[in-house]
């Protein structure tokens, strides 16, 4: 860096629920790295405010990152500066990462767009692993930023989409996003649904929308555990769930996205570095494919993205955690640092 040049700056959480701006300095870039100006950040609000109420600090955030290109490392191939390319980073004006583990950006898409399909990634997998078909019936539990992007892939999938929701903000939300199924509770007593659903995905974490879930899939349908159960939200017991998944035949799993490699696998020795990462059924493709979707405009997003600068992220985070920001996706806008 330059003599007199401003560090850059990253958010931090040092303690719990403390949450501040920080100075860096960037390390010396490897052969196998790229590193660029921060464009956008996306914040991703259970997680992020888990991290902040857990035991172990300091806490570097951040979920993904779009990122101009400004330097490459000498075994790089296929990227130059200038480019902008998709990557998990955190909430920081630069970004650095090894060239394989980003992807470039599908022409024309917004980068406060196209970092909206990190989120994506989470019920990505399911999508990728489970066994009910196009066609099949999904509720979806949880109308969260999780809950609503998962309704979006499988309706795009092809599968017959409900979601549910208590909360009446959310389901308007998934509404003026042009899900058309959206339901205050669990319709336990549709027998258009009671015992047809092929795949019940929680986004909720709540431990009472599980046990629904496994009752309204069908024999050998199943339920699968996408949201966090950050906390105890009822009294219900493990008999009360497990009745319903012996006498209904429940297949009852963990959604946990990182059941899938990062990058995909091919049967050549040699491959371009983007057609390897947008290899189907990884992580990293698995974003590709979310990132072309969303360039397509398959998932509307007007009105449900709140940006935001980061130069207070305690006040930023008081928000999120007091809910004054109605926005599902909030997105931090770094074009100004640095």
């Amino acid at each position: 860096m330059r003599s007199g040049a401003t560090l850059p700056t990253e958010i931090l959480f040092p303690a719990k629920q403390t949450f501040t701006l920080a100075t860096y300095t960037d390390a010396l870039l490897q052969p196998d790295e790229i590193r660029g100006r921060t464009l956008c950040t996306l914040i991703s609000q259970g997680t992020e405010i888990g991290w902040a109420n857990g035991e172990t600090f300091p806490i570097r955030p951040g979920y993904a990152a779009v990122f101009e290109v400004t330097a490459v490392g000498a075994a790089v191939r296929g990227i130059t500066p200038g480019m902008l390319r998709f990557a998990m980073g955190a909430h920081r004006a630069t970004q650095t990462h090894l060239a394989q583990h980003t992807l470039p950006l599908p022409p024309g898409l917004d980068p406060q767009m196209a970092v909206v399909a990190r989120l994506m990634g989470v019920s990505m997998s399911t999508l990728m692993t489970t066994q009910a078909r196009p066609g099949d019936a999904v509720v979806i539990t949880g109308a969260g930023p999780v809950g609503l992007l998962a309704a979006h892939l499988f309706r795009i999938g092809g599968y017959r989409v409900t979601l549910v929701d208590p909360d009446p903000l959310r389901r308007a939300q998934a509404g003026h996003s042009g899900l058309t199924d959206c339901r205050a509770a669990m319709p336990l007593e549709d027998p258009a649904l009671r015992g047809q659903v092929a795949l019940v995905v929680d986004c909720s974490g709540h431990e009472a929308a599980v046990r629904e879930g496994c009752q309204m899939v069908r024999p050998r349908g199943e339920v699968v555990l996408v949201g966090v159960p950050w906390r105890k939200l009822t009294d219900l017991s493990a008999h009360d769930l497990l009745g319903p998944v012996f006498f209904n035949l429940v297949t009852l799993r963990s959604g946990w996205e990182w059941e899938l490699p990062v990058q995909g696998r091919c049967f050549q020795w040699e491959t371009l570095l983007d057609g390897y990462n947008n290899a189907p059924h990884s992580i990293l493709g698995g974003f590709a494919r979310a990132m072309d979707w969303l360039a397509e405009g398959r998932i509307p997003l007007a009105g449900l993205v709140h940006v935001a600068r980061p130069e207070d992220p305690a006040q930023l985070y008081a928000d999120i955690m007091a809910r004054r920001i109605a926005a599902p996706f909030i997105v931090l806008d770094w074009t100004a640092q640095g």
